[in-house]
């Protein structure tokens, strides 16, 4: 096991005139140096820890916050007066005395006698500057040409090249910058970076330590915050190890509420863990909680008087080898002797050492059965290598009992039992097993819900009977059969069998595609019928009906030969000649041109020639389309012959013949359209006349997005707007869909609510609403946009069909205008690609809030400032960080800022 324990040395006569000076002048961490570099996460501002916050002005998920924490736990960072002053720009003689410290190098401090005076910096500063130049942290000569005559060097706004050059060199990698300086940087303004700075640029961008900005930017004059700066050092010292004596890394052998230990260095050393600690994991810039502290996983701890100030799981993988054998018996001693790969083994354990059952119970020892599999789980970090956990993979069990199901994992065949005294024991089942329930036999066991009361057998490690003695409600698939009225169901179950069952007062029925579906809908037929989910309740009544599946099939292009109304029979021929027949009845559904299609009405229609589309089971018809359109992408039009070309879904073509000097082009939002205005592979719809030998009218198919104004659901009509003009139309005939696709009416839409909504010519034919993220952009790049929700999930936007980012009255194509500080709209276009709308954003103090007129009021930055009061709606975000606030906990003078989506207020963020 590698382990090692860092040095930290400091001379005590300095170490109180740096508590005094520093509380001055640097009370920061280090961390990379560019705004630019801070990740997605770093905003989330939940608290997860009851630990006390360190600096006051560092809110807890603050995005340095781990940095910070780290370098003021190693004594590398003070604070001043309490606070931080993450956002203050760090002076170059602020940057040298951290690099000081980073290093360990305080004990090398002088008094400061060899400080040139040709660079000023402030008396606390000389000792550092001497020490600095002796180790070649900057260079005299550099640092007095690039000085103004008057201007204090100590006092100088650090800038991001020469942070870069200074911790490089702090990093010992001075040989590396040089060799590397005349290579290019990779960034945008590569020009605007000193030569003598490049390799150190090249240097820490290698390293990781700096990725560049906003539009792979380094911005080498610009300056570094303290924040900033603290994630810097803190980053760096993956590179180094300075020997700090209060640092640890080890192996956590022991772990309570109040109570580390880890093994490092061959030894063991406790900590106390209070509300001081903090908890963060290597590979996360996000505080966690103590639970993320595992026994026998990698951490690092930070001593402060001992408590374990800062907690770090540097690799979360217990260091343990696993050993699988069977148990031969338990030794005199504290030994067991296992059988592994045909040897015996020996194992000493100790009253430290863990057994656990098969479901992952605490047991004694003496529980464990001979014959049994067991895996022993030893460390890895000591020469004894002693067992720590020792669990039984399986044992032989032959028992009878009862108990609540637990858990059914259909997958792994295993089904968990919770018996009378709370504890719970996992067996396999296999096809043997028999299920009963009510004297009847089950025929899966996906049939047997959590929580059923059961009595069983289990033989050989195996569940051979199992009986559900209450009634339960459960499930059941199968393909419909036959539907006797509203009473009876008869269906082929999963193992082949047919079977009846009740049907309960008013099942629900449940059809993708189809809004308030009922028993009418189902198809029930011995050659094909739906395949369902049933729901049977404690009387074995069924409640409900899930259509999981249809057989039926597809025949197209057909041509009638003969209908006989009586019988209701029908011939048909398709295009190969090959003639077939089927039989009508009341459930087969009917289209032809009509607003209400009857089957009546469409048996009018089927005389010799006429052509129609078929839904079939065996040779029962479910729906039959007169054809009176087709559908597809328009080819071309001949003028000549007044013939328009169609090529359909499948890829065969059709020839429509027109009449007239014209056909009549339908094209939603535009009056006289003319074949002009039709492009070729435009989908369109070719409306036939009566007789099927003419076009009627050719309507272009368009998908246009609107913002719902308002919904009258008594004749189904939408006002809605798009792109600032309002439009209203009606939807009595559109198939209306949710977000995830679902089958929605008319009374669920919403104004506000985004739609796309598909006309065919004027008329539309579907309508779905759209999904709209309001939000806070979290990362970005090429491919994909990430925006944390108002209800804390990120989502991803994939950006391959492009984006758009709208700020104010400016839209962009690209992403390079956004920021990970922007709060968005996101939704999708009718392109598939990404439309981000930027919240505008007003900086206030808040005044109050009036209850009565539900108006947020501010506090108004002079006499002429009318925009100070705005109304909240229910759907208004108020926060902080990840907390969710009423607007009632909004205090007189708080500083706030609101965001608006257009003139409406969609969220408050208390800072």
């Amino acid at each position: 096991m590698s382990s090692y324990k860092r040095s930290y040395r400091r001379s005590t006569q300095k170490a109180m005139t740096a508590m005094l000076a520093t509380a001055m002048c640097l009370g920061g961490g280090t961390a990379a140096f560019a705004a630019g570099n801070v990740p997605a996460q770093t905003q989330n501002t939940t608290q997860v820890s009851t630990a006390a916050s360190l600096f006051s002005d560092v809110q807890n998920g603050f995005w340095a916050e781990k940095h910070i924490y780290k370098l003021a736990a190693e004594g590398i960072i003070l604070g001043d007066a309490g606070k931080f002053r993450p956002a203050d720009s760090v002076t170059q003689q602020e940057a040298i005395a951290m690099a000081i410290r980073f290093m360990n190098l305080d004990s090398q401090l002088g008094n400061g006698s060899g400080a040139p005076a040709d660079i000023k910096v402030g008396n606390y500063f000389k000792p550092y500057l001497e020490l600095a130049l002796s180790k070649k942290l900057i260079n005299k000569n550099e640092e007095v040409a690039s000085t103004a005559s008057k201007e204090s060097w100590g006092e100088k706004k650090a800038s991001r090249e020469w942070i870069a050059k200074l911790l490089v060199r702090a990093l010992g990698k001075d040989a590396e910058a040089k060799a590397a300086s005349g290579t290019a940087t990779g960034f945008a303004d590569q020009a605007s970076i000193s030569a003598a700075a490049r390799g150190y640029v090249n240097v820490a961008s290698q390293l990781n330590l700096t990725k560049g900005l906003e539009g792979n930017k380094f911005d080498p004059q610009g300056k570094v915050t303290r924040a900033q700066i603290a994630t810097f050092f803190s980053r760096a010292g993956e590179y180094i190890n300075p020997g700090y004596t209060n640092v640890y890394e080890g192996i956590v052998t022991e772990l309570t509420d109040t109570k580390i230990t880890l093994y490092t260095g061959g030894k063991l050393k406790s900590f106390v863990l209070d509300n001081r600690s903090v908890y963060f994991a290597k590979d996360s810039e996000t505080k966690a909680t103590k639970s993320a502290l595992k026994l026998y996983t990698k951490v690092m701890a930070v001593d402060k008087v001992g408590s374990a100030a800062y907690v770090e799981v540097t690799d979360p993988q217990q260091q343990l080898e696993r050993t699988e054998g069977t148990l031969l018996r338990i030794l005199n001693g504290n030994r067991m002797l296992l059988l592994v790969n045909n040897d015996s083994v020996t194992y000493n354990f100790d009253n430290s050492t863990t057994f656990l059952d098969q479901n992952g119970n605490t047991i004694s020892v003496d529980k464990l059965v001979p014959e049994s599999t067991i895996i022993v789980q030893r460390e890895t970090f000591t020469a004894d290598k002693k067992p720590v956990i020792v669990q039984v993979k399986s044992a032989q069990v032959n028992k009878s009992g009862s108990g609540t199901v637990a858990k059914v994992d259909l997958t792994g065949k295993t089904i968990s039992i919770k018996d009378a005294s709370g504890s719970t024991d996992t067996y396999r089942y296999d096809d043997n097993t028999i299920l009963l329930y009510q004297n009847q036999r089950l025929n899966q066991m996906g049939e047997v819900n959590t929580g059923a009361s059961v009595k069983y057998t289990v033989k050989d490690n195996v569940v051979t009977s199992l009986e559900v003695t209450e009634g339960i409600e459960r499930t059941v698939t199968g393909t419909l059969l036959s539907l006797d009225g509203d009473s009876l169901i008869s269906y082929t179950n999963a193992s082949g069998r047919d079977e009846i069952k009740r049907l309960a007062s008013k099942p629900v029925v449940v059809i993708s595609g189809i809004a308030e579906a009922t028993l009418s809908d189902l198809i029930a037929d011995v050659k094909g019928g739906d395949k369902v989910e049933l729901t049977l309740n404690a009387k074995d009544q069924v409640t409900k009906i899930v259509v999981t599946g249809r057989q039926s099939e597809q025949a197209s292009d057909l041509s009638v030969v003969k209908y006989d109304p009586k019988y209701r029979a029908l011939m048909v021929v398709d295009s190969n000649k090959k003639v077939s027949a089927f039989t009508l009845d009341d459930k087969t559904k009917v289209d032809y041109n009509s607003s209400a299609p009857t089957l009546s009405g469409a048996e009018a229609l089927l005389t010799e020639g006429r052509k129609i589309n078929l839904t079939t089971i065996g040779n029962r018809v479910l729906s039959l389309q007169v054809i009176y359109k087709y559908e597809g992408t328009y080819v071309s039009a001949n003028t000549t012959a007044k013939k328009i070309t169609i090529m359909l879904a499948g890829g065969k073509t059709v020839e429509v013949p027109y009449q007239g000097a014209t056909p009549t082009i339908d094209i939603y939002g535009k009056s006289g359209a003319t074949l002009a205005d039709i492009k070729v592979g435009d989908p369109v719809t070719a409306l036939l006349s009566a007789n099927q030998d003419a076009l009627q009218s050719l309507a272009v198919k368009a998908t246009v997005q609107f913002e719902i104004s308002s919904v009258n659901t008594t004749n189904s009509r939408i006002r809605a707007v798009s792109n600032g003009l309002t439009s209203e139309f009606y939807v009595d005939h559109a198939v209306l869909l949710a977000e995830n696709g679902g089958a929605i009416k008319v009374a669920d839409l919403q104004p506000g609510q985004t739609i796309n909504v598909v006309f065919n010519g004027q008329n539309a034919v579907s309508l779905q609403v759209m999904k709209l993220t309001l939000g806070k952009v979290q990362g970005m790049d090429a491919s994909t946009l990430a925006v944390k929700s108002f209800a804390g999930s990120v989502e991803n936007y994939s950006l391959t069909n492009g984006v758009k980012v709208q700020r104010g009255s400016t839209i962009s194509t690209g992403i390079t205008s956004l920021t990970n500080s922007d709060h968005v709209e996101v939704r999708k276009d009718t392109d598939g690609s990404v439309l981000v709308k930027v919240l505008s954003p007003l900086e206030r103090n808040l005044s109050r809030y009036d209850a009565n007129t539900k108006e947020i009021i501010l506090l108004r930055t002079s006499l002429t400032d009318d925009k100070y009061r705005f109304i909240l709606t229910p759907d208004t975000y108020i926060h902080q960080g990840d907390t969710t606030l009423s607007v009632q906990s909004l205090k007189e003078n708080d500083k706030i800022v609101l965001y608006f989506n257009g003139d409406k207020l969609v969220e408050i963020e208390k800072q």
